[in-house]
């Protein structure tokens, strides 16, 4: 993958902030960035690096990257791996993490600092966000991960909306004017336990959080396969409440592009593509008109799961909710299709996860 350039975290957004997770009247102090080894390297041209890890840890997903931060301030990636642990299971109802969610994910985390070492990474960073913010037995997963990284001494950060947003932001926006794709955006990244919607330029102008997103709207709402026609209003009433308290801080008129994120979007994408396998080349800042978008979200929805699993793109662990985050994307989309008419659409592969990389050699 070719580098691309740096974006620049505005109002911060690194550790030493304090987060606060919902519900709880106790700020909870984000940890910084954990050394592993020290000083650069060179790489081919003789240009100097930096060699970071970063981990997304998110409702339905877990994610590392490894990559080398030139001294330009450009990502080039070493190692990309996703796996689906959910640690959300369940959350939305018991307000825990379930101790098989929780196993599932720290089984990855200790595979994951395992690739850190072998690649020689010299900084890294956990951002764990929606599920864990929620849960109320957050403290056992913070020191679970702390055990799975050892030596490497990396704990996670339990982030708050506003900084998984500034990082959304800055991972998702770098390659855009490149592309020829013009601000203001609108960077949605559609999770499994939130979404978030940031508005900005050159920095982040506007950002909130709400609780709504594939694994939380498909335990919330829809039960049956497919979901009855009932359940989908219901389901969109929900998103509908949630788009209305994000408009009291976001504005979504006067929009250029709005840039969707994370594996709804992209899965999305893929289907309204009509691809033969999931291709992340032919995914990134793909432009496809927004009704052609919101087409492939009806389709989605209306799917079986036997249906949706034969689809060549489908990852086995998006099966059971990509039909509640294309019903979140389809309700963004229609919002921001009356504010803004005639706004590009543009999906982004650079997300949150670069976003983090970034913040570690910042």
């Amino acid at each position: 993958m070719p580098a691309r350039p740096r974006r620049a975290l505005a109002g911060g957004g690194t550790g030493g902030q304090p987060a606060r997770r919902r519900g709880a009247g106790d700020a909870r102090p984000l940890v910084a960035a954990a050394p592993v080894c020290r000083g650069s390297r060179r790489r081919g041209g003789g240009q100097v690096s930096q060699r970071v890890g970063a981990v997304d840890c998110g409702t339905n997903s877990i994610r590392l990257l490894v990559a080398d931060v030139g001294s330009d301030g450009r990502l080039t990636d070493v190692v990309r791996r996703m796996e689906v642990v959910r640690l959300g299971q369940g959350i939305d109802r018991t307000g825990v993490i379930a101790p098989e969610a929780m196993e599932r994910t720290l089984a990855a985390a200790r595979e994951y600092a395992a690739l850190c070492r072998e690649h020689g990474v010299e900084t890294a960073r956990f951002v764990a966000t929606s599920a864990s913010r929620d849960a109320r037995n957050a403290d056992d997963f913070v020191a679970g991960v702390r055990e799975a990284f050892g030596e490497l001494d990396v704990a996670p950060e339990v982030v708050p909306g506003d900084v998984e947003a500034r990082l959304s932001f800055a991972g998702a926006t770098g390659d855009l004017p490149a592309a020829g794709v013009e601000g203001p955006y609108l960077v949605v990244d559609l999770g499994g336990g939130s979404t978030e919607l940031v508005r900005g330029t050159e920095r982040v102008e506007a950002a909130r959080s709400v609780d709504v997103g594939c694994v939380r709207i498909t335990e919330r709402h829809l039960e049956h396969d497919p979901p009855t026609q009932e359940e989908i209003v219901a389901a969109r009433a929900d998103v509908a409440r949630a788009l209305e308290q994000a408009e009291e801080v976001v504005h979504l008129g006067g929009l250029s592009a709005v840039v969707g994120l994370a594996g709804s979007v992209t899965t999305v994408t893929a289907h309204a593509l009509g691809l033969d396998r999931y291709d992340r080349d032919a995914i990134h800042l793909a432009q496809v008109p927004l009704e052609a978008h919101r087409g492939a979200c009806r389709s989605l929805l209306a799917m079986s799961r036997e249906q949706r699993a034969a689809l060549p793109y489908m990852h086995p662990g998006r099966v059971d909710v990509i039909g509640a985050g294309a019903l979140v994307w389809y309700e963004v989309l229609g919002r921001v299709a009356v504010r803004s008419p005639g706004v590009r659409v543009v999906t982004s592969e650079h997300d949150i996860l670069d976003g983090i990389a970034l913040s570690v050699a910042g």
